[in-house]
């Protein structure tokens, strides 16, 4: 078992297995491509997640991730372009006996989605964001996204963008985000260890997915994921172990003035005790926001997860409080 998760969601009075969770439709996505690796990891975390199967819900917009619901053998809502948040909102608020997840897209939340995105976020609903970044429109056919890298040449930006990207991490922080992590589809161990810390966060989760589109955008990330470079282009984060990385294990992140830096150790000087300590509860968002913007090496694992009230919890307590002082009682 990862942890223990503690909150009113009712728990499953018997044993829960992969199995349980898997669908009897015929899973249309094209070979290769990253969302099956997420797929897999969510019917893994699942049952180490211990809910009763009945209270998982499953809420998504439209785009390739946005299949999830038929993919998973849980309760589940198809809705439409961009609207996923508000509608996993007022499902979590009519019932927030539910664990309520949504699989988005780059573009399904970030461009036509983004005001419903920012605002969950603000309002830090407890509910479980899986958000896939292949930096492309996918379902539609190559169009650029939200987070094309500028200069990206695709389908309606032949000579490449002249639009500058999201930074996910930065959106969310900027929105007063209490919990942001960013995993990557070639890594399923450390998705479903990250889908675990969402699902223990009370609060709005926020799950970046780096996701390959075979077809319209493949190799996206392959400057972080080939073997020649993903050991000194990943950073693991892990809460209170120093943040060191690299092949050798003699690279880490210091902070130098009021922002971070790539250092060695054994060189100049530097040793393991310059070396910054990950501190993903801190309240003050400063490092976790500097965290989510480093390009080289890219912060993987929980960056984020703030204790902070809920939406739901204080729109609970206002109803008890003014059911208590009214003149009207129910019987």
């Amino acid at each position: 078992m990862m942890g223990v998760i503690r909150n009113s969601i009712e728990k499953s009075p018997v044993p829960l297995t992969k199995a349980d969770f898997v669908s009897d439709q015929m899973v249309k996505w094209c070979p290769g491509c990253g969302d099956h690796s997420i797929l897999n990891a969510v019917s893994k975390v699942f049952p180490e997640i211990g809910y009763k199967k009945e209270n998982y819900v499953i809420v998504s917009g439209i785009g390739c991730s946005s299949r999830f619901p038929y993919y998973v053998n849980s309760y589940g809502f198809h809705g439409i372009h961009g609207r996923a948040h508000a509608i996993a909102s007022g499902v979590k608020i009519a019932n927030p006996g539910l664990s309520v997840w949504i699989p988005t897209g780059d573009s399904d939340s970030l461009a036509i989605g983004g005001n419903h995105f920012i605002h969950l976020i603000r309002r830090n609903i407890d509910v479980n964001v899986m958000l896939f970044n292949n930096q492309i429109y996918g379902l539609t056919k190559g169009q650029y996204s939200p987070t094309s890298p500028l200069g990206a040449q695709t389908k309606t930006s032949p000579y490449g963008t002249i639009e500058h990207p999201f930074s996910v991490g930065e959106l969310v922080i900027g929105a007063q985000g209490t919990f942001f992590a960013r995993a990557i589809d070639t890594n399923p161990p450390m998705m479903t260890e990250i889908m675990f810390e969402a699902a223990k966060h009370d609060g709005t989760s926020i799950v970046e997915i780096l996701q390959n589109c075979v077809i319209f955008n493949d190799k996206a990330h392959e400057y972080i994921t080939s073997k020649e470079n993903r050991d000194n282009m990943q950073l693991h984060l892990k809460h209170g172990e120093k943040m060191i990385f690299g092949k050798e294990k003699n690279k880490g992140i210091r902070l130098n003035d009021r922002s971070l830096e790539v250092v060695t150790i054994g060189e100049n000087g530097i040793s393991e005790e310059d070396i910054l300590i990950h501190d993903m509860h801190n309240p003050d968002p400063g490092i976790h926001l500097m965290l989510a913007k480093m390009s080289s090496p890219i912060a993987f694992g929980v960056i984020r997860a703030a204790a902070a009230p809920t939406y739901d919890d204080l729109m609970e307590e206002q109803i008890a409080q003014v059911k208590a002082g009214s003149n009207i009682k129910c019987m």
